[in-house]
């Protein structure tokens, strides 16, 4: 792996953040809302990660990062509130929630938002590393 190709690691792992980011913050914006059904329910949504290894041209260059493969949404079941003067209500005069956790999530956001500082200071280490390197001639 050479120098240059630290750009393209952490720059996959920023963008792999930013999903994770903006699916966190679809999650807190929809932790308050309301379903008349179970089935209508916000569901909590959650990035998946994947490595990526690949051979460059040599069999001893290689490539890596990350990718999003996908999201997938949360299999917890919603939270059934009575509530019978809601609109949204059903005819048991219940309506239904999402069962996210605000401190999961803001934890995870927290993690996201750390992980992405990282990389962007691996990134200025390494740009910093090349300036140096090529000032070592003069």
């Amino acid at each position: 792996m050479g120098l240059y190709d630290i750009f393209s690691v952490s720059g996959s792992a920023m963008s792999a953040q930013t999903v994770r980011l903006n699916t966190t913050a679809s999650n807190i914006a929809n932790a308050d809302s309301v379903a008349s059904s179970s089935g209508e329910a916000y569901k909590a949504r959650h990035p998946v990660f994947s490595t990526v290894l690949k051979n460059v041209g040599q069999a001893d260059q290689v490539s890596a990062g990350v990718k999003v493969v996908g999201i997938v949404e949360s299999s917890a079941a919603p939270i059934a509130r009575y509530e019978p003067n809601n609109p949204l209500a059903d005819e048991g005069g219940y309506v239904y929630a999402p069962n996210i956790s605000l401190v999961e999530e803001m934890a995870n956001m927290i993690s996201a938002s750390r992980s992405y500082q990282s990389n962007v200071q691996v990134a200025n280490m390494t740009k910093n590393l090349i300036s140096r390197t090529l000032t070592l001639g003069q």
